[in-house]
Protein backbone atom coordinates (compact mmCIF):
# COMPACT_ATOMS: atom_id res chain seq x y z
CA UNK A 1 0.00 0.00 0.00
CA UNK A 2 1.74 3.60 -1.05
CA UNK A 3 1.95 6.52 1.89
CA UNK A 4 -0.11 8.71 0.34
CA UNK A 5 -3.09 5.81 0.13
CA UNK A 6 -1.82 4.75 3.63
CA UNK A 7 -1.93 8.19 5.28
CA UNK A 8 -5.70 9.24 4.96
CA UNK A 9 -6.99 5.74 5.93
CA UNK A 10 -5.00 5.61 8.82
CA UNK A 11 -6.47 9.23 9.93
CA UNK A 12 -9.45 7.93 9.37
CA UNK A 13 -9.48 4.72 11.70
CA UNK A 14 -6.80 6.22 14.71
CA UNK A 15 -8.73 6.94 17.73
CA UNK A 16 -6.68 9.08 20.67
CA UNK A 17 -8.04 6.87 22.89
CA UNK A 18 -5.86 3.88 20.76
CA UNK A 19 -2.93 6.31 21.41
CA UNK A 20 -3.21 6.95 25.06
CA UNK A 21 -3.58 3.05 25.20
CA UNK A 22 -0.96 2.21 23.86
CA UNK A 23 1.81 4.62 25.74
CA UNK A 24 -0.52 3.21 28.79
CA UNK A 25 0.90 -0.03 28.37
CA UNK A 26 4.01 1.14 27.94
CA UNK A 27 3.75 3.00 31.23
CA UNK A 28 2.45 0.03 32.83
CA UNK A 29 3.74 -2.60 31.49
CA UNK A 30 0.52 -5.06 31.13
CA UNK A 31 -2.80 -4.49 29.53
CA UNK A 32 -4.78 -5.03 32.41
CA UNK A 33 -2.71 -2.04 33.88
CA UNK A 34 -2.98 -0.12 30.83
CA UNK A 35 -6.70 -1.10 30.95
CA UNK A 36 -7.14 0.60 34.22
CA UNK A 37 -5.40 3.24 34.21
CA UNK A 38 -7.82 4.48 31.36
CA UNK A 39 -10.84 3.27 33.36
CA UNK A 40 -11.46 0.51 30.77
CA UNK A 41 -12.45 -3.09 31.57
CA UNK A 42 -9.48 -5.57 30.34
CA UNK A 43 -11.83 -7.25 27.04
CA UNK A 44 -12.62 -3.71 25.98
CA UNK A 45 -9.06 -3.20 26.04
CA UNK A 46 -8.03 -5.87 24.67
CA UNK A 47 -10.64 -4.99 21.88
CA UNK A 48 -9.29 -1.37 20.86
CA UNK A 49 -5.96 -2.79 21.02
CA UNK A 50 -6.66 -5.47 18.08
CA UNK A 51 -8.60 -2.71 16.36
CA UNK A 52 -5.18 -0.38 16.64
CA UNK A 53 -3.56 -3.12 14.84
CA UNK A 54 -5.86 -4.04 12.17
CA UNK A 55 -6.02 -0.23 11.40
CA UNK A 56 -1.86 -0.37 11.28
CA UNK A 57 -1.60 -3.36 9.55
CA UNK A 58 0.54 -4.85 11.52
CA UNK A 59 1.09 -6.71 15.27
CA UNK A 60 2.21 -4.72 18.03
CA UNK A 61 2.56 -7.34 20.44
CA UNK A 62 3.20 -10.81 20.75
CA UNK A 63 1.04 -13.06 22.88
CA UNK A 64 3.27 -14.46 25.30
CA UNK A 65 1.27 -16.09 28.23
CA UNK A 66 -0.42 -13.91 29.77
CA UNK A 67 1.98 -11.24 29.22
CA UNK A 68 2.33 -9.33 25.90
CA UNK A 69 5.93 -9.11 24.23
CA UNK A 70 6.52 -5.74 22.07
CA UNK A 71 7.22 -6.44 18.69
CA UNK A 72 9.44 -4.04 15.94
CA UNK A 73 6.60 -2.74 14.60
CA UNK A 74 5.27 -1.97 18.14
CA UNK A 75 8.57 -0.41 18.90
CA UNK A 76 8.71 1.98 15.63
CA UNK A 77 4.79 2.43 16.25
CA UNK A 78 5.38 3.70 20.12
CA UNK A 79 8.14 6.34 19.15
CA UNK A 80 5.82 7.92 16.58
CA UNK A 81 2.83 7.71 19.86
CA UNK A 82 5.53 9.25 22.33
CA UNK A 83 5.97 12.23 20.00
CA UNK A 84 2.68 12.61 19.26
CA UNK A 85 2.47 12.95 23.03
CA UNK A 86 4.63 15.51 22.92
CA UNK A 87 2.92 17.58 20.47
CA UNK A 88 0.12 17.23 22.09
CA UNK A 89 2.22 18.82 25.30
CA UNK A 90 3.05 21.85 23.32
CA UNK A 91 -0.57 22.61 21.89
CA UNK A 92 -1.76 22.68 25.07
CA UNK A 93 0.79 25.76 26.38
CA UNK A 94 0.38 26.87 23.17
CA UNK A 95 -3.48 27.26 23.79
CA UNK A 96 -2.84 28.16 27.56
CA UNK A 97 -0.22 31.20 26.43
CA UNK A 98 -3.19 32.26 24.51
CA UNK A 99 -6.08 32.07 27.19
CA UNK A 100 -3.48 34.07 28.83
CA UNK A 101 -2.78 36.88 26.59
CA UNK A 102 0.49 36.15 25.58
CA UNK A 103 1.81 35.23 28.99
CA UNK A 104 2.85 31.53 28.93
CA UNK A 105 5.13 29.15 30.06
CA UNK A 106 8.69 28.25 28.09
CA UNK A 107 10.52 24.67 28.73
CA UNK A 108 13.99 25.19 27.85
CA UNK A 109 17.09 22.32 28.03
CA UNK A 110 20.20 23.72 28.79
CA UNK A 111 23.59 22.04 28.69
CA UNK A 112 25.98 23.52 31.60
CA UNK A 113 28.28 25.12 28.79
CA UNK A 114 25.56 27.56 27.62
CA UNK A 115 24.45 28.69 30.70
CA UNK A 116 26.25 31.30 31.85
CA UNK A 117 25.94 33.67 29.18
CA UNK A 118 24.23 32.73 26.38
CA UNK A 119 21.07 31.68 27.80
CA UNK A 120 21.60 33.92 30.80
CA UNK A 121 21.13 36.64 28.11
CA UNK A 122 18.23 35.55 26.18
CA UNK A 123 16.46 35.16 28.78
CA UNK A 124 17.19 38.62 30.30
CA UNK A 125 16.29 39.81 26.69
CA UNK A 126 13.25 37.73 26.41
CA UNK A 127 11.29 38.79 29.75
CA UNK A 128 12.07 42.75 29.06
CA UNK A 129 9.91 42.16 26.12
CA UNK A 130 7.44 39.57 27.77
CA UNK A 131 7.38 40.26 31.28
CA UNK A 132 4.68 37.80 32.48
CA UNK A 133 6.09 34.65 30.21
CA UNK A 134 6.92 31.96 32.74
CA UNK A 135 10.55 30.21 31.78
CA UNK A 136 11.15 26.60 33.44
CA UNK A 137 14.93 25.77 32.48
CA UNK A 138 16.50 22.11 32.55
CA UNK A 139 20.21 21.89 32.65
CA UNK A 140 21.60 18.45 32.22
CA UNK A 141 23.43 16.60 29.73
CA UNK A 142 22.91 16.78 25.59
CA UNK A 143 21.59 12.52 25.63
CA UNK A 144 18.79 13.50 28.73
CA UNK A 145 17.97 17.00 27.41
CA UNK A 146 17.23 14.72 23.95
CA UNK A 147 15.18 12.21 25.61
CA UNK A 148 12.91 15.09 27.01
CA UNK A 149 12.26 16.87 23.90
CA UNK A 150 11.52 13.48 22.02
CA UNK A 151 8.62 13.31 24.81
CA UNK A 152 7.14 16.98 24.66
CA UNK A 153 8.70 17.93 28.52
CA UNK A 154 10.98 20.75 26.41
CA UNK A 155 10.34 23.25 24.01
CA UNK A 156 13.58 23.94 22.85
CA UNK A 157 17.19 22.22 23.64
CA UNK A 158 20.56 23.74 23.80
CA UNK A 159 22.79 21.01 23.04
CA UNK A 160 24.06 18.48 20.36
CA UNK A 161 21.96 16.18 18.96
CA UNK A 162 23.93 13.09 19.51
CA UNK A 163 23.66 11.13 16.32
CA UNK A 164 19.76 11.33 16.35
CA UNK A 165 18.29 12.08 12.57
CA UNK A 166 18.59 15.88 11.32
CA UNK A 167 15.49 14.78 9.53
CA UNK A 168 12.97 14.93 12.56
CA UNK A 169 15.11 17.99 14.16
CA UNK A 170 15.95 21.17 13.27
CA UNK A 171 20.12 21.94 14.44
CA UNK A 172 21.55 25.54 14.34
CA UNK A 173 25.11 25.69 15.49
CA UNK A 174 25.83 27.78 17.92
CA UNK A 175 29.77 27.75 19.69
CA UNK A 176 32.15 25.04 20.38
CA UNK A 177 33.07 23.81 23.72
CA UNK A 178 36.33 24.16 25.42
CA UNK A 179 36.73 22.05 28.37
CA UNK A 180 38.69 22.46 31.95
CA UNK A 181 40.54 20.14 34.23
CA UNK A 182 39.73 21.66 37.52
CA UNK A 183 40.68 21.79 41.16
CA UNK A 184 40.35 23.74 44.76
CA UNK A 185 42.16 26.70 44.79
CA UNK A 186 44.39 25.16 47.58
CA UNK A 187 45.26 22.03 45.67
CA UNK A 188 48.93 20.81 45.15
CA UNK A 189 48.60 21.07 41.20
CA UNK A 190 47.54 24.29 41.77
CA UNK A 191 51.30 25.28 42.41
CA UNK A 192 52.26 24.05 38.67
CA UNK A 193 52.80 26.65 36.18
CA UNK A 194 54.38 24.37 33.03
CA UNK A 195 51.85 22.30 31.04
CA UNK A 196 50.93 19.65 33.42
CA UNK A 197 51.54 15.89 32.21
CA UNK A 198 48.56 13.35 32.31
CA UNK A 199 49.85 10.99 34.75
CA UNK A 200 50.20 13.68 37.64
CA UNK A 201 46.00 14.12 37.44
CA UNK A 202 45.78 10.30 37.96
CA UNK A 203 47.33 10.72 41.61
CA UNK A 204 43.95 12.13 42.79
CA UNK A 205 40.40 10.98 42.34
CA UNK A 206 37.69 11.98 39.66
CA UNK A 207 34.95 14.14 39.43
CA UNK A 208 33.10 13.18 35.79
CA UNK A 209 30.00 13.31 33.84
CA UNK A 210 27.48 10.66 33.45
CA UNK A 211 28.34 7.44 31.07
CA UNK A 212 26.63 8.57 27.44
CA UNK A 213 27.36 12.32 27.82
CA UNK A 214 29.33 13.79 25.34
CA UNK A 215 31.91 15.06 27.73
CA UNK A 216 32.08 12.19 29.25
CA UNK A 217 33.04 10.20 25.74
CA UNK A 218 35.90 13.26 25.16
CA UNK A 219 37.53 12.10 28.71
CA UNK A 220 37.45 8.50 27.89
CA UNK A 221 39.26 9.23 24.77
CA UNK A 222 41.94 11.33 26.63
CA UNK A 223 42.64 8.35 29.03
CA UNK A 224 42.76 5.84 25.79
CA UNK A 225 45.24 8.14 24.13
CA UNK A 226 47.23 8.53 27.42
CA UNK A 227 47.31 4.37 27.70
CA UNK A 228 45.60 5.21 31.12
CA UNK A 229 42.97 3.62 32.86
CA UNK A 230 39.60 5.15 35.02
CA UNK A 231 40.61 5.52 37.95
CA UNK A 232 38.17 3.15 40.36
CA UNK A 233 35.79 5.21 42.47
CA UNK A 234 34.71 7.59 40.05
CA UNK A 235 32.18 10.16 41.43
CA UNK A 236 29.85 10.97 38.50
CA UNK A 237 27.60 13.66 38.28
CA UNK A 238 26.08 16.29 35.69
CA UNK A 239 25.54 18.79 38.24
CA UNK A 240 27.68 21.31 38.35
CA UNK A 241 27.15 22.83 42.00
CA UNK A 242 27.85 19.47 43.03
CA UNK A 243 30.82 19.30 40.96
CA UNK A 244 32.24 22.73 42.73
CA UNK A 245 31.30 21.95 46.41
CA UNK A 246 32.77 18.39 46.28
CA UNK A 247 36.63 19.88 44.50
CA UNK A 248 36.73 22.84 47.11
CA UNK A 249 36.29 20.46 49.99
CA UNK A 250 38.79 17.57 48.88
CA UNK A 251 41.76 17.19 46.15
CA UNK A 252 39.19 15.73 43.34
CA UNK A 253 39.84 16.24 39.88
CA UNK A 254 36.94 17.73 37.76
CA UNK A 255 36.49 18.28 34.12
CA UNK A 256 33.87 21.19 33.73
CA UNK A 257 33.20 24.15 30.67
CA UNK A 258 35.83 26.48 30.44
CA UNK A 259 33.02 28.89 29.86
CA UNK A 260 31.77 27.59 33.55
CA UNK A 261 35.52 27.31 34.72
CA UNK A 262 36.59 30.80 33.97
CA UNK A 263 33.53 31.95 35.95
CA UNK A 264 34.64 30.54 38.95
CA UNK A 265 38.42 30.92 38.73
CA UNK A 266 37.71 35.13 38.27
CA UNK A 267 35.66 34.36 42.08
CA UNK A 268 38.74 32.70 43.52
CA UNK A 269 36.17 29.45 43.76
CA UNK A 270 38.41 26.95 41.78
CA UNK A 271 41.51 26.36 40.02
CA UNK A 272 41.97 25.75 35.93
CA UNK A 273 45.04 23.42 36.12
CA UNK A 274 47.48 23.87 32.88
CA UNK A 275 46.54 20.94 31.39
CA UNK A 276 44.78 21.17 27.19
CA UNK A 277 42.49 18.55 26.74
CA UNK A 278 43.62 17.20 23.41
CA UNK A 279 40.04 16.26 22.06
CA UNK A 280 37.25 18.08 21.40
CA UNK A 281 33.64 18.51 21.52
CA UNK A 282 31.57 19.37 18.59
CA UNK A 283 29.57 22.44 18.69
CA UNK A 284 26.61 22.39 20.55
CA UNK A 285 23.45 24.49 19.02
CA UNK A 286 19.55 25.20 19.35
CA UNK A 287 17.54 21.81 18.78
CA UNK A 288 13.60 21.80 18.00
CA UNK A 289 10.97 18.94 16.97
CA UNK A 290 10.69 19.83 12.74
CA UNK A 291 7.11 17.97 13.26
CA UNK A 292 6.22 20.64 16.09
CA UNK A 293 5.29 23.98 15.49
CA UNK A 294 6.90 26.23 18.13
CA UNK A 295 4.62 29.15 20.02
CA UNK A 296 5.64 32.33 19.07
CA UNK A 297 7.31 33.17 22.52
CA UNK A 298 9.42 30.00 21.68
CA UNK A 299 10.04 31.49 18.00
CA UNK A 300 11.15 34.63 19.83
CA UNK A 301 13.17 33.32 22.53
CA UNK A 302 15.31 31.15 19.33
CA UNK A 303 15.70 34.61 18.01
CA UNK A 304 16.90 36.02 20.67
CA UNK A 305 19.66 33.01 21.50
CA UNK A 306 20.66 33.31 17.86
CA UNK A 307 21.11 37.60 17.74
CA UNK A 308 24.56 38.88 19.01
CA UNK A 309 24.86 39.08 22.37
CA UNK A 310 25.12 42.96 23.75
CA UNK A 311 28.65 43.84 24.74
CA UNK A 312 27.38 46.44 28.08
Amino acid sequence: MATTDFTPQLLNRLRMRQVALLLAVESRGTLRGAAADLGLTQPAATKMLHELEDALGQLLFDRVGRGLQITPAGLCVMSYFRGMRGSMDALGRELAQLRLQGAGKLFVGCIMAASPDLLTEAIIRLKAQFPLVAVEIRVATSDQLMQMLREGALDIVIGRLLGASIQDYEFHPIQDEALAVVVACDHPLCKVEKPLPFEALLEYSWILQPTGSPMREVIEQEFKATHATLPKGLIETSSILTTTNLIAKSDMVAIIPRSVASRYEQHKLLCILPYAIRHTLTAYGSIVQRDRPLSSTAAHFMALLHAPMRSD
